[in-house]
């Protein structure tokens, strides 16, 4: 009965969003009748009925109840408990259900706890919410219904892709559709600033904490799906440029770049259209995602394999929704107050050209996502890989990072560059001196990991100066969260760098006994044998890998599950302050000789690219805390009122 209650919760969940959308609409056309005060606690039941949907679509997971087609599909009697509860959202269903589950929970928040907003803006906020939801409650009940059952149950179940049983893929879907929600509740504000006027400080500050948590998350899964990749698949590359890798990294930039507006916004009642702008356009981004990542158009380790009819679905759901804002926006941004002006040398000036910057990257990532998509659909196969996405967007980043040595030391309203003359000759050296120590060292690398190695230095320097004659006790928490993000962006811009521009590697054939040698290690075949884990069988090579006297032992391995059928690669990493030592072992050599094929790479610095991004989240998370203190201790007040 569990299957049919969950099922019966999203009917009447979907019931309560169509109360809010009602209710919204009867406030536009100026009425205030009974329907309105209902719009607040339609949302509250509607948040509670996808909770208790989506706890019991796990229940069913976790007890594996094989007579629901869903877990049928995707789970398997002896599967470890974790991996049976990551397939609750590891397939197209579920993940579906759970980001109509956060995006309702999410709803019944901002009814509960927002008071930054005037009413009718909070009441047209979560009258949007309520029409976005009700498309994905559509799309489950009429579509891709996750409680369907199957008769006859099957007696073991298919089992969960084997790519997907990790634990740190368990967590990567989840934290990616935090960040998409959170850019749907942007959203959200951003339509209903724009239905009641009222686009001013006070909208840009109740929408912030969510911009900045969607933010936050976003970076979180895309770190985490970055090392699943390069741990997980055996390649030895941290980014691949493949479009389901864009799908969640494009949502990014367009959130990146909002962050600063809505932040510019909040503080200084400037950048009201790139705000609004940005918001409409960081959720057509992840919901371009969702498209691309359902759709079954794309052939990727990271897609869900849909049949185009519900991926037809999705497009048209994107497109009604990113449609009707895109007009709204059209009709209305005319009548919104222009904010305060400022001087294009100025902190909001940097910040236009921080935006400018990402917008460019967006625009070229998505061309370079679409068109071969485009091509392929009208008889044309065209491939975009990581030249053109290399070349395009890496020049684009390098201005960026210009923008950002100089922005965060620049005042508000106006400034004057001579001020900062002192600081622009010392980041002048910083860049010209690394580059020409590394140069020295490495004549052969090429001009852009040279230059993001000096732009990382010289911003690893730059992030901190903003602290420079402030007392720190009483520095807000803000201001230490863009210091810390900032240096992340230099850590990880470090690690990019010299992990492309001075990675080896070396693809051999050992027998047990034999070695070989990578970048100075000296690595040893020393035994092969087999190994049972609770679903998969594997051979896996005891290797020793030696160098100045120091010796390790890495163990990878070449698994082969069996529900469902596949054979994966397991790498060994041997991770040392200065990079990571990574082997592959494949399948034995085809000459029968008694040898295995082994891949191994050196990596300098490798690591720094995760360590910066946790550095960028921690920096997002400080500023999150920090804003929601001050907000809990003394409620912000509005200089400039209602817009």
């Amino acid at each position: 009965m569990m299957a049919e209650a969950g099922l019966a919760a999203l009917w009447l969940a979907a019931s309560m969003a169509l109360l809010q959308l009602i209710g919204g609409l009867t406030l536009l056309r100026g009425a205030t009748g009974q329907l309105v005060p209902l719009i607040k606690p339609a949302a509250y039941v509607q948040g509670a009925l996808c909770a208790f949907a989506f706890g019991a679509l796990m229940w069913l997971f976790y007890v594996t109840d094989l007579s629901v087609l869903l877990v049928a599909s995707n789970s398997h009697i002896d599967k470890p408990v974790i991996f049976k509860l990551a397939g609750t959202w590891g397939n197209h269903e579920g993940s579906m259900l759970l980001w109509v589950a956060i995006l309702s929970i999410s709803g019944a928040a901002i009814a509960l706890f927002e008071k930054r907003i005037a009413s009718n803006t909070l009441y047209a906020t979560l009258a949007v919410q309520g029409f976005l939801a009700l498309g994905f409650f559509a799309f489950l009940l009429f579509a891709s219904n996750p409680f369907e059952r199957l008769t006859p149950a099957p007696v073991e179940g298919a089992g969960l892709n084997p790519l997907l049983q990790d634990v740190g893929l368990a967590f990567h879907p989840p934290t990616l559709y935090f960040g998409y929600v959170g850019l749907s509740i942007a959203f959200s504000f951003a339509v209903g600033a724009l239905l009641t006027n009222q686009v001013g400080p006070n909208f840009a500050r109740a929408m912030r904490p969510w911009v900045l948590g969607a933010w936050i998350f976003l970076t979180i899964g895309i770190a985490a799906g970055s090392y699943w990749a390069y741990y997980e698949l055996g390649w030895g590359g941290w980014w691949f440029w493949d479009p389901v890798e864009n799908a969640s990294l494009m949502p990014w930039l367009a959130a990146t770049a909002l962050l600063h507006s809505v932040s510019v916004l909040a503080t200084r009642n400037a950048l009201r259209a790139w705000t609004i702008m940005l918001a409409l356009v960081a959720f057509a981004m992840s919901m371009a995602g969702t498209f691309l990542v359902r759709s079954g158009i794309l052939t990727s380790v990271h897609a869900f394999a849909v049949d185009p009819e519900r991926g037809s679905f999705i497009l048209a759901l994107m497109l009604l929704y990113t449609g009707l804002a895109f007009v709204i926006f059209a009709l209305r941004i005319g009548s919104v107050k222009q904010g305060e002006a400022f001087q294009l040398v100025s902190r909001e000036g940097a910040i236009v050209a921080n935006n400018i910057f990402l917008s460019v990257i967006l625009a070229v990532v998505l061309i370079g996502t679409l068109y071969p998509l485009a091509a392929e659909a009208m008889g044309d196969k065209i491939s975009v890989g990581p030249p053109y996405f290399n070349k395009a967007t890496v020049p684009i980043a390098v201005l960026l990072m210009l923008a950002l040595l100089v922005g965060p030391m620049l005042r508000w309203r106006r400034d004057e560059l001579k001020r900062l003359k002192y600081w622009l000759v010392g980041a002048a050296a910083i860049l010209m001196w690394s580059g020409l120590a590394v140069w020295k060292f490495a004549p052969e690398v090429g001009i852009f990991p040279l230059l993001g190695i000096a732009l990382a230095l010289a911003l690893g320097v730059a992030a901190w100066l903003p602290l420079r004659g402030r007392k720190l006790l009483r520095t807000p928490l803000p201001v230490f969260g863009m210091v810390i993000a900032h240096f992340g962006i230099a850590v990880s811009v470090f690690g990019m760098a010299a992990e492309s521009g001075f990675s080896k590697e070396t693809l051999t054939a050992l027998a047990p006994g034999e070695s070989t040698n990578v970048a100075g290690w000296q690595v040893k075949l020393d035994d092969i044998k087999p190994v049972v884990g609770d679903n998969w069988v594997a051979v896996e090579g005891e290797m020793i890998a030696g160098r100045n006297g120091d010796a390790f032992v890495l163990r990878p391995q070449s698994r082969q599950f069996f529900k469902p059928e596949m054979q994966t690669s397991e790498a060994a990493l041997l991770t040392q302050w200065n990079g990571q030592l990574y082997a592959v072992i494949a399948q034995p050599d085809q000459q029968g000789d008694g040898r295995w094929q082994v891949r191994l790479w050196w990596k300098p610095f490798v690591t720094f690219i995760w360590y910066g991004a946790l550095l960028i989240a921690l920096g997002g998370m400080i500023a999150l805390f920090g804003r929601m203190f001050r907000h809990a201790k003394k409620p912000a007040q509005n200089k400039w009122g209602a817009a």
